[in-house]
Formats: structure tokens, C-alpha cells, sequence
């Protein structure tokens, strides 16, 4: 984390694209540290708040792309071999790209829109968004969008929170927990729902 932080004062915007397109691709470097430390650098008049979020939306993209297009070229099979192989070097499942795909196939192109704003989700959408040939344009869009509310939120609360900008590790991770509750309540009404043979047709 010492290192990440380091990049990004040193290099600055440059430094931030780098480190959040690094982000995607390796989804155990975590946002939530290095983006709100940007922000927390608007405080002092080192970066600015729009040019953090450009910087960090920047980033996300390129490291979309990098995953959309190996989505796109290797296809299915091989990608989940290769993950089978070398994905543990990345901090890369297979179940984690598992359960991005089933997110993607049932969700349609808004998956790669909401699975930006929901942890190992959010790096992973783009493998399944790329075998599945979604149009790159509309990709993009959708990329944009997404992370630009996640990037903003995180950029804001660190220049809010300045020198405690730490703090916004541990809201994700409250985030992350409430998500996972939701999601899992939804799960079960859904199953339950099912056996009591509801919807009728």
C-alpha cells in the first residue's frame, strides 16, 4: 500500500492512471486505498478533484479493456484453463469468474454498468462482457459511466476526510458487508418465492 501510495504522489495523474488500471487487472490492489489518497492530495493542493476522477476513470478503462479484450480473443475455454493455470499469480479465481459470467448472462450489458460498483465483480464484468462479443462502443459507455461513480465517491470522501482519508478502507469493507446481505436476501426470497410456486402461470 506504502508502494501504490508512493506511485501516485510522485507521478501524480499519471501515477493514478497507472495504479487504478493495475487495479483491475490484479483485483488485490484495492481502489478504495489508492483513489480516496488522491483525493486526499486535492486537500493540499497537489491534484484536483475533476483531475483525480478523469485519472482514475482513465485507468479504470484501460484496465477494462485489457480484460474485455482477452474475454474477446481467447474465448471461454481457454481463458477459464489459463485461470485454472496462472490465476492464483494474479489473485484471480475461477469461481470469481464464475460468478461474474452468471451476473453478466443474467443482467445483460447493465451488468457491466452495476458491476462497477460491486466489489470483485467490478474488475471481473469485463471478461464475460468481452466472450460474449458486447459491442466495444457501448463497453465503453457503460465502463464510463459506472466507474465514473465509483471513482467520484471514493475521490470525495478522501478530499472530505483529508488527512483521515484511511477511514474509506472501512466504509468499503461496511459497503461490501451490507451488499453481501442484501444479495444473499434477495437469493433467498427468490428460492423461496420458486417453491412456493410463485409466479403462477
Amino acid at each position: 500500500m506504502d508502494w501504490l501510495t508512493q506511485v501516485v504522489e510522485r507521478w501524480g495523474y499519471l501515477g493514478l492512471v497507472a495504479v487504478v488500471a493495475l487495479e483491475n487487472l490484479f483485483p488485490p490492489i484495492p481502489s478504495e486505498v489508492v483513489i480516496p489518497f488522491a483525493g486526499f492530495l486535492t486537500s493540499l493542493g497537489v491534484l484536483t478533484l475533476p483531475g483525480v476522477i478523469a485519472a482514475s476513470t482513465a485507468g479504470s478503462v484501460l484496465g477494462a479493456l485489457v480484460l474485455y479484450g482477452l474475454g474477446r480473443v481467447l474465448g471461454r475455454r481457454r481463458l477459464e484453463a489459463l485461470t485454472r493455470r496462472y490465476g492464483h499469480y494474479l489473485g484471480v479465481h475461477v469461481e470469481q469468474v464464475e460468478k461474474a459470467e452468471a451476473w453478466f448472462s443474467r443482467h445483460g450489458p447493465w451488468a457491466v454498468l452495476a458491476g462497477r460498483v460491486v466489489p470483485i465483480v467490478r474488475s471481473l464484468i469485463s471478461i464475460p462482457a468481452g466472450i460474449a462479443e458486447m459491442p466495444a462502443a457501448v463497453f465503453v459507455v457503460y465502463t464510463v459511466l459506472g466507474t465514473l461513480v465509483w471513482n467520484t465517491a471514493l475521490a470525495a470522501a478522501g478530499a472530505a476526510l483529508g488527512a483521515a482519508w484511511p477511514l474509506v478502507q472501512e466504509w468499503v469493507r461496511v459497503y461490501q458487508h451490507v451488499l453481501l446481505v442484501v444479495i444473499l436476501a434477495a437469493a433467498a426470497v427468490g428460492i423461496g418465492l420458486r417453491l412456493a410456486g410463485w409466479p403462477r402461470r
